[in-house]
């Protein structure tokens, strides 16, 4: 079926759980985007509750609440959920507390790890744990190439290594026709130099962020039985992740993805813009 074009009026009319993505949909690089100071003023004028999910992983809720606020996006700390906040649960059930991580992304990314109990150390040390979770904050070349000969070496050995990758994303939205590379893509190229070098293994990195249920669960476990409505820029992460949760969709077309006939990720609705329909 083909998605229905629908206007932000509609989705605050029919669903009781606005979720939002960030980068693409509120904002991009520039700043906040059309529409998205307005929607953020309803909503905090408590006509729904909503959430923010982002894959990103490279600043702390607080941190992203205070960028937020500088762009005229006050979005409380408590409505933030971010792919590194999903650490916590993982690192739990999976028994990594203690273990020695090697975080790839900015200093916030390293206090995420801490906050869920890892043992930060260097790319050059020995490490058990690798955390992908951002493709910005180090030097790219020099800290990619020390966190594959990290994991080679443990292999070579023998020995596990569990490998998390925060943000699945692949691209994100920089400025109008422009976007830029996420820590997602250097996910795949790591995967493929693990494949060549060890072809019956088939190493993976774990994902933890959209289109995975886990960062979906986060925000419905708080409002259950809410009818919801996912709105995003990513036909693979956002709109994927709200079908395969059974969660309605909603695809803004002024961000990086291209619906058409042989896409194979539908969204239940697309959206030209964020405005209303008295500004739009």
């Amino acid at each position: 079926m083909s998605p229905v074009e629908t206007d932000i009026d509609h989705l605050l009319e029919r669903y009781e759980l606005i979720l939002l993505d960030a980068y693409g949909v509120l904002l991009d690089r520039q700043g906040a985007l059309p529409g998205a100071q307005a929607l953020i003023e309803r909503l905090n004028s408590g006509q729904r509750p909503y959430y923010i999910l982002t894959n990103s992983a490279s600043r702390l809720p607080e941190t992203f609440s205070a960028d937020l606020c500088a762009m005229g996006l006050p979005v409380p700390e408590e409505r933030i959920i971010t792919s590194g906040r999903l650490l916590n649960h993982h690192f739990a059930t999976r028994h990594l507390t203690g273990k020695r991580c090697a975080v790839l992304g900015p200093d916030n990314s390293a206090e995420y790890v801490r906050r869920a109990g890892g043992s930060v150390v260097t790319w050059h040390e020995d490490a058990e744990v690798v955390v992908l979770a951002d493709q910005a904050g180090f030097p790219l070349l020099e800290g990619t190439n020390a966190i594959v000969n990290t994991i080679l070496r443990r292999l070579d050995r023998g020995e596990p290594i569990e490998l998390l990758l925060c943000n699945p994303d692949l691209i994100y939205p920089v400025a109008a026709g422009e976007v830029g590379i996420t820590a997602g893509a250097l996910a795949l190229m790591i995967e493929g130099i693990l494949n060549e070098r060890y072809p019956e293994q088939a190493y993976r990195f774990i994902r933890l962020g959209k289109p995975y249920r886990p960062i979906f669960d986060a925000a419905l476990n708080r409002h259950p039985l809410s009818r919801a409505v996912m709105i995003g820029d990513q036909l693979a992460t956002d709109i994927l992740g709200a079908n395969r949760c059974g969660i309605a969709s909603a695809l803004v077309m002024s961000g990086v993805a291209r619906l058409d006939s042989t896409s194979l990720t539908i969204p239940d609705f697309t959206l030209m813009t964020l405005e209303t329909r008295t500004t739009a």
